[in-house]
C-alpha cells in the first residue's frame, strides 16, 4: 500500500512554509551534454539522503515494479505577432484547445488586445482574432492559417520555456522526453528529461513494467500559488488519458504486490485522479482533473515519484512534500543547495521512496 497520509501542523498550510534560499547560479540554463548523467538524490524511509545518478535507479527499481511515465508531448506554443496599426510585438501563448481553431491564449502585453483584434503572426500564414476576453485575461483566440495547423505551428512556434530560462535551446527536442508521442502540453513533463531510450530498455530487461499515460501539462504550470493560506488556491484543470491497456497493466502490478512509482508530478496526478480510495487501482478514462496534492492528502496508488527539485512556494512542492513530509523535503532541498544539484525543469531529480520494502 502506498505510504499513510503523514502528520500536518497548521503551518503546513501557509505558504510562507514552502519557501527556501536558492542561489541563481543552481537554476539549470541548459541540458546536460547527455540525459542520462543526471544526479539523482535518493530519498529513502527518512534515511539520510544518498547522492547518486539517474543510472541508479536501476538499483532501487523491482521486477514486479511498475514506473508510470506521462507520454504528452511539447508543442511549440509561443507565438509572435503585431495587429496591424500597431507597433508593439505582442506575445502569445498557447494555453488549450477549445474547437479545431480557436484557443484559449496569454497574451503579453494583453492590454494591447481587444476584442475583434486581428494578430497577424506571419502575412498570408497565420493570424488571429480575439473573439473573447476571460476573467483572468486570458485571450480566446481563433486562428486562420493556409495547411496544417501542426506544420504551421512547426515553423512559425517557439518552445514555451520556463521564464526562469534565459534563453532559447539550441535543440528544442531536449525540452521533450525521449517517449512523447502525442502533442497536447504547453510545458514538459521535466522528471522524464532524464531517460534515455537505452536506460529505458534496460529497464524493462530487469522485468520492471513501463506504463504510458497522457496528461497534457497546462498554464498551471507558469502560475505560482499566491494566496497566504494554501487551502485557497484553485488548480486549473488538466486534460488526461489512461487507455485500458495501461490501466491493466498497471492495476496487475499492484495486485502482485508490486510498487507504483510515478515519473514526474503529472504522472502522479493522473494516476491518483483515478485511483479507487479502498482497493487502489486505477480505471482507464479520458476526463479533466485539478487534482490538488497538499500535506494531508492519502495517496491511493503511488508508492515512490521522480520529480525534479520544485519552486519555492509551488504546488508541485506541497505535492512532494505530502508524499515525503515537508521539513524533511525542505531540509533535502537544503542539502541539495550545498550539494549543489541543479534545480528546476533542466536540473537533476530526486528519486523518494518513503517506505522500504
Amino acid at each position: 500500500m502506498p505510504p499513510k497520509a503523514l502528520v500536518t501542523t497548521p503551518k503546513d498550510l501557509l505558504l510562507q512554509a514552502y519557501d527556501y534560499d536558492l542561489p541563481e547560479d543552481l537554476i539549470a540554463q541548459d541540458p546536460l551534454e547527455k540525459r542520462d548523467q543526471s544526479r539523482m538524490m535518493v530519498l529513502q524511509d527518512h534515511h539520510m539522503p544518498i547522492h547518486q545518478h539517474i543510472w541508479d535507479i536501476m538499483d532501487y527499481l523491482k521486477p514486479e515494479d511498475c514506473l508510470v511515465i506521462n507520454k504528452s508531448r511539447v508543442i511549440p506554443a509561443r507565438l509572435h505577432g503585431k495587429v496591424p496599426g500597431q507597433e508593439t510585438l505582442i506575445e502569445v501563448l498557447l494555453i488549450r484547445q477549445l474547437a479545431e481553431k480557436t484557443w484559449r491564449c496569454l497574451a503579453k502585453p494583453g492590454r494591447k488586445l481587444k476584442l475583434g483584434h486581428t494578430i497577424v503572426f506571419a502575412p498570408d500564414l497565420l493570424e488571429a482574432e480575439v473573439v473573447g476576453i476571460e476573467e483572468d485575461g486570458s485571450r480566446l483566440l481563433t486562428f486562420a492559417y493556409e495547411g496544417i495547423w501542426e506544420e504551421v505551428l512547426s515553423q512559425l512556434g517557439e518552445m514555451p520555456l520556463p521564464p526562469y530560462i534565459h534563453h532559447k535551446l539550441e535543440d528544442p527536442d531536449r525540452y521533450q522526453t525521449v517517449y512523447a508521442n502525442r502533442d497536447g502540453s504547453v510545458a514538459a513533463p521535466t522528471a522524464g528529461l532524464h531517460f534515455t531510450q537505452d536506460l529505458l530498455a534496460a529497464i524493462q530487461a530487469k522485468g520492471t513494467a513501463i506504463a504510458g499515460v497522457y496528461l497534457h501539462v497546462g498554464i498551471g504550470t507558469f502560475r505560482p500559488v499566491k494566496e497566504d493560506h494554501i487551502l485557497d488556491h484553485q488548480m486549473h484543470s488538466e486534460v488526461y488519458e489512461v487507455s485500458t491497456e495501461t490501466a491493466d497493466l498497471i492495476n496487475t502490478r499492484k495486485k502482485a504486490g508490486g510498487r507504483i512509482i510515478c515519473v514526474g508530478t503529472t504522472s502522479c496526478r493522473t494516476v491518483e485522479s483515478l485511483a479507487d480510495p479502498q482497493t487502489g487501482l486505477i480505471k482507464p478514462a479520458v476526463g479533466e482533473t485539478d487534482l490538488y496534492i497538499y500535506p494531508g492528502y492519502q495517496f491511493k496508488i503511488m508508492d515512490g515519484l521522480l520529480t525534479n527539485f520544485h519552486l519555492p512556494e509551488s504546488s508541485l512542492l506541497m505535492l512532494v512534500s505530502a508524499f515525503y513530509g515537508r521539513e524533511a523535503m525542505l531540509a533535502a532541498y537544503q542539502e541539495a543547495v550545498q550539494e549543489r544539484y541543479r534545480f528546476y525543469s533542466l536540473g537533476d531529480c530526486m528519486l523518494i521512496l518513503p517506505e522500504l520494502s
